[in-house]
């Protein structure tokens, strides 16, 4: 029973390694030291009660997903039945796969090796393979708790320590603490150039923009980036419909707060029946490109759900732009509040209607 149960812990630990990488840039490549306390139970085959031992591990952190250890252990397990006891000493080099790496990192072991076994007063050296799954959780830069359980298959080479075999199957429960060297590489958010914003189709020379607004917002036509907004609605000081709902950081549920005023853009669309809408999720250029993609989406579909009440309108639809649509510089904080922004856009085709 013991020797299934086992192998099935190797089984998951196996298929944890198909988990797909993050996208974000990964930095961190220190040595580190991780002592360790040790929990033994042994299979059958050896004739012994549960142990105790402890270890020390040297590693380093090769990338986002990979670790190599060099481990060196003792344990000692209390012989059955009059039969004497076990003294294991020896080491492995270990490959440990993180599936993922965060303040809680999962991952999977394995791990090949020798091992001398004394056992009423005969010594044989014989080779170990392991494997297995565990997890760290960082409390610090330089402090993470580790542990992890694992399969063990031992065979002796015919150093008889045991009549009847020399293959042995053993549990083993690690519990202990990582101490990376060094200070933790901090990954340096990139600073894209803002996009230049569309250029203007100049009016004919007659005309004098700044005296005309084609879609009565208030915002004259030689500073309206969004030349189709609906008269009479909010708008920023570029023209744009601006829904200002604020988010909790990197979060994308609506607080109740701002119902009231999405609640007025609903009779608003409500007046234009045959128009269409697309709310648009906008942000600032902090953090990685995917992520803020990502985040733009969900808000503006959360805006989107909540003015067609999570109900399916063919004439709103929601899309997010990440940074690429700038309405300001991502140089100040002010500009980059000013882009981190939801907007509602009026389909082209609606301009001649609003003329």
């Amino acid at each position: 029973m013991l020797k299934k149960s086992l192998l099935a812990i190797a089984m998951m630990a196996a298929l944890g390694s198909v988990s797909t990488a993050q996208a974000d840039e990964f930095l961190d490549d220190r040595w580190y030291a991780a002592p360790f306390g040790t929990f033994v139970q042994p299979g059958g085959d050896r004739n012994a009660h549960s142990g105790w031992g402890g270890g020390l591990g040297l590693g380093k952190i090769i990338n986002e997903h990979l670790n190599i250890e060099i481990r060196g252990l003792y344990q000692n397990l209390e012989g059955a039945k009059s039969n004497g006891n076990w003294d294991l000493t020896g080491g492995t080099v270990d490959a440990q796969y993180y599936l993922f790496r965060d303040k809680f990192s999962p991952y999977a072991v394995i791990g090949v090796g020798g091992i001398n076994s004394t056992h009423n007063g005969d010594s044989g050296a014989g080779f170990i393979g392991e494997a297995g799954a565990g997890f760290t959780y960082e409390l610090h830069d330089n402090f993470l708790i580790r542990s992890d359980v694992r399969y063990r298959y031992n065979n002796n080479f015919n150093a008889k320590l045991q009549p009847g075999t020399e293959e042995f199957h053993d549990m083993t429960v690690n519990l202990g603490f990582v101490v990376p060297f060094g200070e933790k590489p901090k990954a340096v958010v990139a600073k894209a150039e803002p996009t230049p914003p569309p250029t203007p189709v100049p009016a004919p020379a007659k005309l004098d923009c700044s005296k005309m607004d084609d879609d009565k917002d208030g915002v004259n036509n030689c500073v309206d980036k969004c030349p189709t907004t609906l008269p009479g609605v909010e708008v920023s000081i570029y023209g744009c419909w601006i829904v200002d709902v604020k988010f909790d950081n990197d979060k994308d549920v609506i607080k109740p707060q701002y119902f009231p005023k999405l609640d007025k853009v609903v009779d608003r669309i409500k007046q234009y029946p045959d128009m269409a809408f697309e709310v648009q999720g906008h942000t600032s250029n902090t953090g990685s490109y995917k992520h803020n993609l990502d985040l733009s989406e969900r808000r503006a579909l959360a805006v989107k759900k909540y003015l067609t009440k999570g109900s399916h309108s063919a004439n709103i639809t929601s899309h997010g732009y990440s940074w690429d649509r700038p309405i300001d510089t991502n140089e100040t904080e002010e500009g980059r509040a000013n882009n981190r922004r939801v907007q509602l856009e009026v389909d082209g085709k609606a301009q001649q209607t609003l003329k």
